[in-house]
């Protein structure tokens, strides 16, 4: 019989929970408010919905999904979890790694809302909640920086004093590493693996990785994702001067001028109005000039940082773009890579219209071109993937 995992998904404003058996999904449940109240949307795996209401505090949702799942007849009689899965990500050598929650775990986790405000405290509350709720169901926490701890100390350092940089755990651990892992497995998989790749993870918050042999060989974000490429919200590579100098300027310090470069910058900071592409796009169609600095600003970002990846390398032999903005937006794809000719990208631009249609992958390189695919992520698959491994080394 295969593993019944119960995926929890935390955000700010919603909250989003997957149970899959092995790795077929058999429900969702999506957690939002609407007109002040919140509703839950319970979707099946033959596409199903069922909208449900009564909820009071999205806080108190761990214990509606218990509810529910055991109403709705997906648990109970005899049917229990194998486990709950967790994504953190969080700066720290313990959470570059997949752990069991136990009493250590969450001492850590405590440790980490100082160390990252603005990315661990949902997650790491939600997890608490799923111990106590879920009682005797092991818990696991999905790094999302695992995958990039192939990575030599050359490229996870920063260049400060060695010493200050262990004790206080300062590098750069890098993001999206399950998006990335799902990707490296697929190229596997499909018999697509280069020696030197760039994967382009283009969504609301995006990286590069660089891969050599289907492993992260370096990598855009650093000690928290705020670094890299311009994203939706996030500024991405800033001067700390600068940063400072926004400081003084705003009046915003420590937390809440880190908040500032992570929630009010990217596309929202440059349009002043948006922080979806699709709406910057138009704002830009219609000659709204701050969207149109946006979206150039954008592209060189990425292609600049393409650079970056290829000198890292010493070479490229494939590019793969993926997440919603990278498997859904042709326009995107077709303009970054208009400018990397020099490293033997060409787009054919009927391949690229077509994108995935109902594909896994599409190779949308014209003829002579070296490799270009779009792949569709499944980070869901991959933290089934790892949370299998842990469970199986425990």
């Amino acid at each position: 019989m295969e593993k019944l995992f119960l995926v929890t998904n935390p955000g700010s404003s919603s909250r989003k929970y997957a149970l899959y058996r092995g790795d077929e999904l058999v429900c969702s449940l999506h957690f939002e408010f609407e007109d002040g109240e919140v509703v839950c949307t319970l979707k099946t795996a033959d596409g199903n919905k069922k909208k449900l209401d009564g909820f009071k505090e999205l806080t108190d949702t761990v214990a509606y999904v218990k509810e529910i799942l055991d109403r709705e007849g997906y648990l109970g009689e005899g049917v229990k979890l194998d486990a709950i899965l967790a994504r953190v990500a969080s700066p720290g050598n313990y959470f570059a790694k997949d752990h069991r929650v136990d009493d250590d775990c969450l001492r850590r986790l405590e440790e980490a809302k100082k160390r990252a405000p603005l990315h661990v405290p949902v997650v790491a509350t939600e997890i608490e909640e799923c111990v106590k709720q879920f009682d005797g169901t092991p818990v696991l926490t999905i790094s999302d920086s695992a995958f990039h701890t192939t990575r030599d100390a050359a490229h996870t350092s920063y260049a400060i004093d060695p010493e200050l940089a262990e004790k206080t755990e300062i590098k750069r651990f890098g993001y999206h590493g399950l998006s990335m892992g799902s990707v490296a497995e697929y190229l596997k998989k499909a018999g697509l693996v280069e020696e030197k790749m760039i994967v382009c993870h283009i969504g609301s918050g995006s990286s590069l990785t660089a891969m050599k042999d289907a492993k992260s060989f370096d990598t855009t974000m650093g000690y928290t994702p705020l670094e890299g490429v311009m994203m939706a919200t996030r500024c991405g590579d800033i001067d700390p001067a600068a940063a400072l100098a926004i400081g003084r300027e705003l009046g915003l310090e420590g937390e809440k001028l880190e908040q500032y470069l992570n929630k009010q910058c990217g596309l929202k900071g440059v349009t002043g109005e948006t922080d979806d592409m699709r709406e910057a796009l138009s704002l830009r169609d219609e000659g709204d000039n701050r969207a149109k600095l946006a979206y150039e600003l954008y592209i060189y970002r990425m292609q600049r940082a393409i650079g970056q990846m290829a000198g890292s390398l010493h070479g490229v032999d494939a590019l793969v773009f993926t997440a919603t903005i990278g498997e859904r937006n042709a326009e995107i794809r077709r303009d970054i890579v208009a400018g990397l000719e020099y490293l033997g990208f060409k787009i054919d631009d009927t391949k690229n219209a077509d994108g995935l249609g109902d594909h896994r992958h599409a190779n949308i390189a014209a003829e002579g071109s070296k490799p270009i695919y779009v792949i569709q992520t499944d980070e869901m698959e991959e933290m089934i993937r790892r949370a299998k491994i842990l469970l199986d080394n425990e």
